[in-house]
C-alpha cells in the first residue's frame, strides 16, 4: 500500500497529496510501519513529497500557528532518523523537505491554494499523527534540527534547539583555504590569504553575516598535489569547515574539487582559470570569481595582432608545465583558430613547476629561425622574472604578456630592484581593476587592508581575495540566519547584477558558475607601476 498510493495520486493536485500524506505519516508514525530496510530511504523521500507541501502551504498562512506546524516537523524527523541509517541520507531527506516546503509555500503565493485549504490539510494530517495505535513502538528521541527553510520562517522562540551544520555554530561561520606556506609561491598565497581576512575583518567588526563573525583557517600544500589531499583532509575533517574558499593553483585543484564533490562541500572561487574549475554543466559545488585563462590569453593573442600588429609566427609561449600551463595554452591556440592562424606553428617552451629553472626555455627559443617579438607567459611570478630577466637582452624589444595568474604586484615589485630596463614592453592582463585607482570597491579595499594590515601594500593577488569574499559575503548574507550548504548554492545561483563598485556587475546562474568575464588591460612603466591599456 505504501508504495502504491503514491503513483495513483502523482496527478491529482494538491489536495490529493495530503490525503496520501495523512495515510502515510499517521501509518508510519503510529505503527513504526516502514518497508523492507532496502526501501526505507524511498518511502521517507515519497513521504518527503507529501508531507512537505502542507508544512509549506501552512507556513505561508499567517493565522496558523506556528507549533502546530514544527509538531509535523518533528513528526517528520522522526520518519528520517528511523528511516536513514546514514548522515548521508538524513541530509538528503532534509534538503527534500527543504524543496518541497518552498513549492508549498508557492501554491499559497501563486493563489493555487487558499489558507482554508491549507488549515484543513494540517488539520487532517494532525488528525493521523494522533490517532492512538496499540503496537506503538518506543521509538528514540530525534536530534535532527527543522529543515533550513522551515526554520527560516519560525519565530526563533519556538525553534528546537538546533543540531550545528558543519562549519556553522550559533555565533560563527567557519571556511578553509589551501595555500602555500613556503616555495617560490608562497607570497602569492599569503597575499591572497591577507585580501579574503580584511574583507571578513570588515564585515565581523559590522557585526558578522546575519550575527555570525567569519573565521578563515588555512592549510599549507606546499602547491605540491601530492600534499593538497591531505591539506583538504584536515580543514574538512578536523577543522570542520563548511567549505573552501579561494584555494590557490591549477594542478591543486584538480585533487581538492573530487574531494569537496564528494562532501558536497563549497568550493568558492579558486585562484586558477583552468578549466578543471569550469564544467559545462558547472559543477553544482564550484564557483568561480575569476575569468578563465582562456580568456586572458585570447585577449592577449587579439592584443598583439590587433593592436601591437605582430604576425602570429612571432609569437611565442613560454608555460608551466602543468593544468596551468596547458588550461593557457589551449587559450592561446583557441585564438589563433579564431584569427584564422594556424595553431600548430605556435611554439611552446616550458619550465618545471613550482621552480624558477628557466635557461632550458630560453635556449630553444634561441634556435628559432623567426624572430620572437612576443612571449606569452603562462608563469608564477618569480619564475615570470627570471624569465624576463634573461630574456630581454637576447630578444630585445619582445613584448612580454602575462596573464593574471603572475600576481601583477609581485612581479613589478621583482622588475623593479632589477632596473627599470625590466619593466619595458611588460604586459599583464588582470582580472580585477588596477590597485592605484579610485572604484568605490578598490577604495573600500585600500581602507581595509590600511586597518586590519598596516604597512600592507595594495596587491592585485589581495584585491582578488577580497573581491572573492566579499561575493561570498554578499551570498551568505542573502541565505538568511538559518541555512546550509544547499540552500547556499542555491541562493548563489540565484546572485544576478551585483553591483560592488568594481565598475562591472557580477553574478551567477544555474548554468553560469562564473561572476565576472571582465579582463583589465595592464602595462608596466619605468617606475613599477601598472597603466591602463586598452587591449582592443
Amino acid at each position: 500500500m505504501i508504495d502504491v498510493l503514491p503513483q495513483k495520486a502523482a496527478a491529482r493536485g494538491p489536495l490529493a497529496h495530503a490525503r496520501i500524506a495523512v495515510v502515510l505519516l499517521g501509518s508510519i508514525v503510529t505503527s513504526g510501519a516502514f518497508a523492507a530496510s532496502g526501501e526505507n530511504v524511498s518511502v521517507a523521500r515519497q513521504l518527503g513529497s507529501r508531507v512537505g507541501p502542507i508544512v509549506g502551504s501552512a507556513l505561508a498562512c499567517r493565522d496558523i500557528a506556528r507549533p502546530r506546524i514544527q509538531a509535523i516537523i518533528e513528526k517528520f524527523q522522526l520518519v528520517i532518523r528511523e528511516a536513514a541509517a546514514s548522515e548521508a541520507d538524513r541530509d538528503e531527506l532534509t534538503r527534500l523537505l527543504d524543496r518541497y516546503v518552498a513549492e508549498g509555500r508557492s501554491l499559497v503565493t501563486s493563489g493555487r491554494m487558499d489558507c482554508r485549504s491549507a488549515d484543513r490539510q494540517l488539520a487532517d494530517l494532525e488528525q493521523s499523527i494522533a490517532a492512538p495505535a496499540p503496537t506503538r513502538p518506543n521509538l528514540p528521541a530525534v536530534t535532527l534540527a527543522p529543515s533550513s527553510a522551515v526554520a527560516a520562517t519560525m519565530p526563533a522562540q519556538i525553534l528546537p534547539p538546533a543540531v550545528e551544520t558543519r562549519g556553522v555554530t550559533q555565533s560563527d561561520i567557519k571556511f578553509g583555504m589551501v595555500i602555500p606556506y613556503g616555495g617560490p609561491v608562497k607570497e602569492s598565497g599569503r597575499q591572497l590569504k591577507i585580501g579574503v581576512e580584511a574583507a571578513f575583518n570588515r564585515v565581523n567588526e559590522a557585526g558578522g553575516v546575519n550575527g555570525r563573525v567569519l573565521k578563515l583557517v588555512t592549510a599549507d600544500d606546499g602547491y605540491d598535489p601530492s600534499r593538497t589531499l591531505d591539506a583538504m583532509k584536515q580543514l574538512y575533517e578536523k577543522d570542520q569547515v563548511l567549505g573552501f574558499l579561494c584555494n590557490f593553483g591549477s594542478a591543486t585543484a584538480a585533487v581538492a574539487i573530487p574531494y569537496a564533490l564528494e562532501r558536497r562541500a563549497l568550493f568558492f572561487a579558486p585562484y586558477t582559470g583552468a578549466n578543471v574549475v569550469r564544467h559545462d554543466p558547472p559543477d553544482r559545488y564550484v564557483f568561480n570569481y575569476r575569468p578563465s585563462y582562456a580568456e586572458e590569453t585570447d585577449a592577449l593573442v587579439r592584443y598583439l595582432v590587433k593592436v601591437r600588429k605582430l604576425q602570429p609566427r612571432q609569437i611565442v609561449v613560454f608555460a608551466q608545465n602543468d593544468a596551468f600551463g596547458d588550461a593557457g595554452f589551449a587559450g592561446v591556440a583557441k585564438a589563433f583558430r579564431t584569427i584564422g592562424a594556424n595553431e600548430n606553428t605556435i611554439v611552446r617552451v616550458n619550465y618545471p613547476r613550482n621552480s624558477v629553472e628557466v635557461d632550458d626555455a630560453i635556449s630553444q627559443l634561441r634556435l628559432l629561425k623567426t624572430p620572437v617579438r612576443a612571449v606569452i607567459m603562462l608563469a608564477t611570478t618569480r619564475a615570470a622574472a627570471k624569465f624576463i630577466e634573461k630574456a630581454h637582452d637576447v630578444f630585445p624589444g619582445a613584448v612580454f604578456a602575462n596573464i593574471s595568474a603572475v600576481d601583477g604586484s609581485a612581479l613589478a615589485s621583482e622588475l623593479t630592484l632589477l632596473g627599470p630596463r625590466y619593466t619595458d614592453n611588460v604586459i599583464v592582463t588582470q582580472t580585477v581593476p588596477g590597485v592605484s585607482g579610485y572604484s568605490s570597491l578598490v577604495l573600500d579595499y585600500k581602507n581595509a587592508l590600511a586597518k586590519y594590515f598596516p604597512g600592507e601594500a595594495p596587491d592585485y593577488m589581495s584585491l582578488e581575495g577580497y573581491i572573492s569574499a566579499s561575493v561570498l559575503i554578499e551570498g551568505l548574507k542573502r541565505a538568511g540566519r538559518s541555512f546550509d550548504t544547499e540552500q547556499l548554492v542555491e541562493t548563489l545561483e540565484t546572485l544576478r547584477n551585483l553591483d560592488l563598485g568594481l565598475g562591472v556587475q557580477l553574478g551567477f546562474g544555474r548554468s553560469e558558475h562564473q561572476a565576472s568575464h571582465k579582463i583589465w588591460g595592464t602595462a608596466l612603466d619605468q617606475t613599477g607601476n601598472y597603466q591602463p591599456i586598452e587591449l582592443d
